[in-house]
This record gives C-alpha cells, structure tokens and sequence, in this order.
C-alpha cells in the first residue's frame, strides 16, 4: 500500500510534514513525497530519512491558466506512474490539482488540508478579487470530489463556507503541523533579552511590522538583540532586499537568512515574536513555544489558537506596531513574568500540540 503526500513547496513539505509522512510508514505504508522542486535538489535529503520524492512541474505564486494545466498535467503522470492508495495534499495548487488528477485516475481516497486561506482571501484589491474569483471555482469543483477535509482553525472553514466552497464534507480540525517534542526541547532563557522573528520574508507575515517595532524597542533599550531568520520570496507582497537591508546596516536587526535547523537562533531568543495577518496555525510559534517562549502574535486567525492572552503570551491588533512595542516592553521589564510566560507555553505545546497526537488523528482519518 502507498501513500502519496502532495504540496506546492518542497522546503514546507519536507521540514513540516518529515514526522506525518513517518506516522505513515509505520502504519505498514510506502510514501512518496511530490512537490515542486527539483529532484536532483531534494532526493537525497528525503532519501535519507526513508522517503522517496518526485518533482512535479508547478509554479506556486503563477497564475498563468497555461502553466495551471501543465501542472495538472504533471501531477496526473507522476501520480498514474506511482499508483498510490491514498493521497494526502497541502497547499492550493497541489489540493486542487491534486484532487483533480487523482479523480480522474480513479485514486478515491484523497484527504486534503487547508493549512491557512493565504493573502487570495485577505486583501481586496481588484488583482485579488479576480484570483480569488478563480480559486474559488477551481476549490468549489475540486472540494466537491472528497468526503474529509482537514482544517486546523475555525475561521478558515466559515471563510470557505462563505465562499460556497465546501458543503456537506467531514470537517476535522489540526491542532496545526504539531511540534517534535523530543526535537525541540525545553531551553533556559537567555541571559541577553532577545526577539525572534521567523518566516517568509513577505508582507503578510507581519515582516515590516516586526522591523518597525524593533526600531522603536532598539532606541529605548539599546540591549534588545533583534532577530530575523526566513527566505526571501517570490510571493507579491514580499519584501525586497534592499528594505531589509537598512535595518541590517543600522544595527536595528541581525539577518541570518533561511536556516535548516532553527532551534540555534530559538535558543538565543526571550520572545518569539510573529506579527502575521492569517495562518492556519503557525509552525514557528509551535517550535517556539516547545522551546519554552513567550509569544507575541497577532489576534487573528490561526495566530490567535496559539495563545492564551496574558497566560503564554500576548494578541496585539494585526498591523499595529504599538501594541508589539508594548507587549515586548512589559516582558523586557518583568524577567519573572517573562519566565512565567514561556513555562506556560512548554506546557501548551505538551497538552495541545504534540506532533504524535496529531499525526494519530490523521492517521485514523485515514483509515490506516
């Protein structure tokens, strides 16, 4: 029996996904991973913790229609050659298209995840709306040829049953990607008090707010080390080179670029500080909290599931860099409440967002 995991982004697949697609094989089942990079890049990588990987041809962010059916075209080859059992899919193209080609190979079992709605559902603009106007046929279509879908937030289902894109479907929700426990451990607070942003260098992640509020906290309290570890991108609402750069040359920010293992910088920091508009449920701000942190993150959908207010962290209002500047500055001047705080969040991350219980939820969804 196989099992086909399918995403848009190889890098997602391989550092969010590695503890379900085990999960997987330990249940008896083969699995191979497809996404969008080359195969000569990644084939070693997922080689040597046990899983085979195929590239497919797909651009995440295009939105050519021409290249869209190239896509389909070469997720329904790979897919006809692998002949899997079931497939399990992320990400919109690959869900979408995923679920299309799969149907017409007469695949039955698909189980896709909605992990967060992205920018298409967020802004307004008339480039936007045409998009998302087109998404939403392909999702209404695709979504309509499977009986489960995973979720890991509530706002996400009533935004695609507002956008008539589901109906009468099996929801079941994810505590999000969950976090490896084992991996990341429970670490002593620095003695420097540090922030930490990490993420996609694009606008919707709350990148700019996050420079800004550095900015502010560096200027009263000169012993703030301020952090940023992420990729820059080729998604619309991404920063350029040179806008990070200034922080960079001012002192204000230390850029260490996209890192493989994170939990070096997560030791180095007192506050985890994730500012961004929307997400399904945030993996970074799981690492951190099993790291013991405390969080700064926006009041919003997916952010919000990771925070009790003023328990593990603190909610700041989406694109307000006051209220960041406020929350850090309460835990810079209160050590023991910054101390409380991460507790609290290694005990959250314990009860609610252990990658084992999740992955058995999948797991039992999926009949395996």
């Amino acid at each position: 029996m196989k099992i086909a995991v399918l995403s848009s982004h190889t890098p997602s697949l391989f550092w969010f996904r590695i503890e379900m697609m085990h999960s997987f094989i330990e249940k008896g089942y083969e699995v191979v991973a497809i996404a969008n990079e080359k195969q000569d890049k990644w084939e070693s990588a997922f080689k040597e913790v046990g899983i085979r990987y195929r590239s497919v041809d797909l651009s995440r962010n295009g939105t050519n229609p021409f290249n869209d059916l190239k896509t389909l075209k070469s997720i329904k080859e790979v897919l006809a050659e692998e002949k899997p059992d079931k497939i399990f899919a992320f990400q919109a193209k690959t869900v979408i298209y995923g679920i299309i080609a799969a149907k017409q190979l007469g695949i039955k079992e698909v189980y896709p995840l909605i992990a967060g709605v992205g920018s298409v559902y967020l802004n307004n603009d008339f480039k936007t709306k045409v998009i998302r106007t087109i998404l939403n046929t392909e999702y209404r279509y695709a979504l309509s040829k499977v009986d489960t879908i995973f979720f890991q937030n509530q706002d996400d289902v009533n935004t695609f049953k507002e956008n008539g894109l589901i109906n009468n479907q099996n929801i079941v929700y994810l505590n999000g990607s969950g976090v490896n426990l084992q991996k990341f451990e429970k670490e002593e607070l620095p003695e420097q008090f540090g922030l930490l942003f990490i993420g996609r260098l694009i606008k919707d992640k709350g990148i700019t707010e996050y420079l800004n509020a550095c900015e502010i906290l560096k200027k009263k309290y000169n012993d703030i080390k301020c952090m940023v570890v992420g990729p820059y991108d080729s998604n619309p609402s991404a920063i350029k080179k040179e806008e990070l750069q200034r922080y960079i040359d001012e002192g204000i920010i230390e850029y260490y670029g996209e890192q493989s293992d994170v939990r070096p910088y997560l030791k180095q920091c007192s506050v985890f500080v994730l500012p961004s508009y929307a997400e399904g449920t945030p993996k970074t701000v799981l690492e951190a909290m099993a790291v013991s942190r405390a969080i700064v993150t926006c009041d919003t959908r997916g952010c919000k599931e990771t925070v009790e207010n003023g328990v593990n962290g603190y909610l700041v209002k989406v694109k307000s860099v006051d209220e960041i500047v406020e929350a850090v500055e309460k835990l810079y001047l209160d050590r023991n409440l910054l101390k409380q705080m991460a507790q609290a969040s290694r005990k959250m991350a314990e009860e609610k967002f252990d990658v084992n219980i999740i992955n058995e939820t999948i797991c039992s969804t999926m009949n395996l």
